[in-house]
């Protein structure tokens, strides 16, 4: 069913829906938005009394979508994210000066690329930056994009894309559940195990990783599936069950007591595939190049870090 344009919620409060969606927080959308929190705590309020629908699950000191949430977070980000760009372009048209434009996979923009984007633009506040999240694999020259963020086997990187960092992966937890080791099969038994389906290698499945604990056969109490990576890496801070954890983007969230690593008998299987970076022209311009150069000194301490820190 078609809902009619004007029954449509207002964007500033789908605008602070998709801000807390995005950080699962109050306060850092609040920040993100330069607002009060009780201002985006009306904005949420509103958009649920405007739908009659409950979006959040409130817990102490900590929030998750209602299914009814989710499926409307990942329609308005996904549109958000389409205003961000178009907006961005168009103001940058008008100035008279072309942004550098860096497409990556959603996860990678939102993990790890956004929340580093600030010292860049300390450091070059007349740099541009305009982002592309997508995890469809996109032609440079035909998109007019600059940069281009890639996630493949380090032997199958394309020609002229300089590798940044691997990934490690392993099970991780929010605190609250009391998990501290998957050291036995009854954890799992009465556990809800969060697996990543947005990639079929076996360290994102937990059959493989069970299986290398010698617990073939173990059925969890539950299991949520989710086709993008930070959507799950959300569920697990939530609460809302047991995920596989790629370090390298994740390690704000374990410093900070967010998520726990939690150790295993046995290794799980192992990646062997890194995130590399492209460039649409051999000499690109001098904007380009500046971002291109933090990014790499970014991953270079990415890739310096514990594998487990």
């Amino acid at each position: 069913m078609l809902t009619p344009l004007a029954k449509i919620p207002s964007i500033e409060s789908l605008r602070g829906f998709v801000a807390v969606g995005r950080r699962m927080s109050i306060t850092l959308a609040a920040h993100d938005l330069f607002l009060t929190q009780s201002a985006v705590s009306r904005q949420i309020h509103g958009l649920e009394s405007a739908l009659g629908i409950k979006l959040f699950e409130r817990a102490h000191r900590s929030i998750r979508f209602t299914p009814e949430g989710e499926r409307l977070f990942l329609i308005a980000d996904n549109a958000m994210q389409q205003l961000q760009e178009t907006i961005g372009a168009l103001q940058a048209a008008k100035a008279g000066h072309r942004p550098v434009t860096v497409t990556a996979s959603i996860s990678f923009v939102g993990l790890w690329l956004l929340p580093r984007l600030p010292g860049f633009q300390q450091r070059h506040p007349n740099v541009e930056v305009r982002l592309s999240a997508n995890n469809n694999i996109v032609d440079l020259r035909q998109e007019g994009l600059d940069v281009a963020i890639r996630y493949c086997a380090e032997p199958a990187m394309p020609a002229g894309a300089r590798r940044l960092f691997g990934e490690t992966v392993f099970p991780v937890a929010h605190p609250s559940l009391g998990i501290a080791r998957l050291d036995d099969p009854d954890i799992i038994r009465r556990s809800v195990l969060l697996e990543f389906e947005g990639d079929q290698s076996p360290w994102w499945n937990w059959e493989a990783w069970l299986e290398m604990q010698g617990w073939s056969g173990v059925r969890p109490r539950g299991v949520l599936r989710f086709n993008l990576f930070d959507q799950m890496v959300h569920a697990a801070v939530a609460g809302q069950g047991i995920a596989l954890g790629r370090s390298q983007f994740i390690r704000p969230m374990l410093a900070d007591g967010r998520l726990r690593a939690l150790p295993t008998i046995h290794p799980g299987p192992r990646s062997n595939k890194v995130f590399c970076l492209l460039l649409r022209d051999a000499t690109p311009s001098k904007e380009t190049q500046a971002l291109v150069d933090w990014i790499v000194a970014e991953a270079r301490l990415t890739d310096a870090l514990p594998e487990n820190g």
